[in-house]
């Protein structure tokens, strides 16, 4: 049996918590209400995306009938979680790459660096994943027998750059692909990238040979092409084909194809290119979908082609609280054999007629369309539900479903939202525009100590809506961090009280935070919060690198 995540932490840590008493919360839940999931889903359709919410990057793998899809995390932990499908459309998440504080440390990094742009291969009865540790010690592989886990501590690999990506071709050999520096390490212009590969030595496991540049800048270096990147390398029919997104992860992402008759080229573009994009149309229009790209090819269960890629939903001009979520689009081969994702003024669609196959079961936690999800921490399991996420990697146990048992007891430290440590925090994902938050806790004894609900989209933007312990009672405030430090912007004085619960209401970028005591009933604290702070583009990511994460989070204050 796996051990638990707890277990792994209190096997590795060098000290023991000695903080504040725990915080005790007793459920937290999640309802996501989007006009556009609203209306019923036809018989044999789904609908995009597939995994809504912070999802970007996603990179796939087929092993007979099973599915295989992963996403970047950043500087959340766990990293890098695995899903599981049978019908490319419902997934189930079943572990995570990087859950071992001894396999990676992402303290003092911003949440937006760390692991970008996994990929996910299987060879001979082994799982490989490559990825890259952004401000850490670079390019790495880790192994596993069982995609659930547990994976190998990393093997870290030396040549620079980003986006690696394993081939294994049918004649025994493998290679190493990775977006590295232009020729002669001499950009031609700001953004001038290219696409590297090197012959991998599968049974010692080490780059061998040359490195060569298979493309360079893009598919035509004359228009000065920016940031090639996230390269998969596939064969059909005797042609080896490269996949890559092209123009940058925000709004003038795309997808294009080169092919050649050797993994080592040369590589010739599509004079159609790109293969997908959505920058041409208007991401203002209702519905638009924008910053299409990092598309992973696979051939489905029906024998269609699909493709796995990133994307955004914008609210309204460009502000998002979701952040980059996958989708599914089939792919069409045209006569002369090139792939095909979306035709040129075409918008994605959100909802497609899903891959012919025997009927899956849903997944038994929702990551698409409108619904309700609540954790009563009381499932008798020693760790918590797998999508739940803390910031960076704990060097402690600061945390316990035991004592007591049923509820999530969180033992409050002086790491806070805007530092750069692991704060007593934990967050699951946003995934909708129009959502609510809540959670019940009862608040701390000692007048030092924080809890409540934090909805976190960097260091530097979050709101905190929490209760402390007064002398004649408790004190409810709203704090807010919107690009510098955070500050109280609303505060109440409360009689004191056995539970306390809070509720934020968001509908787009608007929201309503509430609280209710004993079981009472709801009372405002704060209407027409505005919700962009929260956003993406408000925290200065134009690339959209992640979402917004909601949560319990206990602090010991100043």
């Amino acid at each position: 049996m796996k051990p638990s995540l707890a277990a792994m932490l209190l096997a590795a840590a060098t000290t023991t918590a000695a903080f504040s008493a725990p915080v005790r919360f007793d459920w937290f839940e999640y309802t996501g209400r989007d006009d556009l999931f609203a209306a019923p889903l036809p018989a044999g359709h789904y609908r995009n995306p597939i995994l809504t919410g912070f999802y970007p990057d996603p990179a796939i793998c087929r092993v007979g009938e099973d599915y295989y899809l992963i996403n970047s995390t950043f500087s959340y932990f766990p990293g890098i979680p695995v899903f599981h499908s049978r019908d490319l459309v419902n997934w189930t998440q079943i572990g995570n790459v990087i859950d071992r504080p001894s396999q990676m440390d992402f303290s003092g990094k911003r949440i937006t660096r760390s692991l970008f742009a996994p990929t996910i291969k299987h060879h001979n009865g082994v799982f490989y994943v490559v990825c890259t540790h952004v401000d850490g010690r670079g390019n790495f592989l880790v192994t596993a027998t069982d995609p659930a886990g547990p994976w190998s501590d990393p093997q870290w690999l030396d040549f620079d750059g980003i986006d690696p990506s394993l081939f294994f071709d049918d004649d025994g050999r493998a290679w190493m692909l990775n977006n590295g520096n232009p020729p002669d390490n001499k950009p031609l212009y700001e953004g001038h990238r290219a696409i590297w590969i090197q012959e991998f030595d599968v049974a010692k496991r080490q780059l061998v040979g040359p490195r060569s540049i298979v493309v360079n800048g893009g598919v035509d270096l004359s228009k000065q092409p920016v940031w090639i990147e996230g390269p998969h390398l596939f064969k059909k029919d005797g042609w080896y084909y490269i996949c890559c997104a092209e123009g940058g992860t925000s709004i003038n992402h795309s997808q294009v194809i080169l092919r050649s008759k050797s993994p080592t080229g040369p590589f010739l573009p599509w004079e159609k290119n790109p293969i997908l994009t959505q920058r041409d149309l208007d991401g203002t229009a209702p519905q638009a979908v924008t910053a299409t790209g990092h598309a992973n090819l696979i051939e489905g269960p029906d024998g269609q082609w699909w493709a796995v890629f990133l994307a955004c939903r914008p609210i309204k001009d460009g502000y998002q609280t979701t952040g980059r979520e996958t989708f599914l689009l089939p792919m069409k081969w045209t006569d002369d054999g090139w792939p095909l994702i979306l035709p040129p003024g075409e918008r994605v669609p959100y909802t497609l007629a899903a891959p012919k196959v025997a009927a899956a079961s849903p997944a038994p936690v929702p990551l698409s369309g409108n619904f309700t999800w609540r954790d009563e921490f009381d499932s008798g399991a020693a760790q918590l539900a797998p999508l739940w996420l803390m910031l960076r990697t704990p060097k402690e146990t600061w945390w316990s479903l035991t004592e007591p048992k049923g509820a999530l007891s969180l033992t409050p430290r002086a790491e806070t939202l805007d530092g750069l440590g692991n704060p007593a925090f934990f967050g699951r994902r946003v995934q909708h525009a129009k959502f609510e938050t809540s959670l019940s806790l009862v608040p701390a004894q000692a007048g030092d100590v924080s809890a409540g609900l934090a909805l976190v989209q960097s260091e530097q933007h979050f709101y905190y809506f929490a209760v402390r312990r007064a002398a004649e009672g408790l004190v409810l405030f709203l704090e807010l961090a919107d690009g510098g430090k955070p500050a109280v912007v609303v505060s109440k004085s409360l009689p004191a009280a056995e539970s306390l619960e809070l509720r934020l209401v968001a509908d787009d970028l608007c929201g309503t935070f509430a609280y209710r005591t004993d079981g009472g009933e709801w009372q405002p604290l704060a209407v027409g919060a505005d919700l962009k702070p929260i956003t993406a583009k408000a925290a200065g990511d134009g690339m959209h690198f992640t979402g917004a994460v909601a949560g319990p989070h206990a602090r010991i204050e100043p």
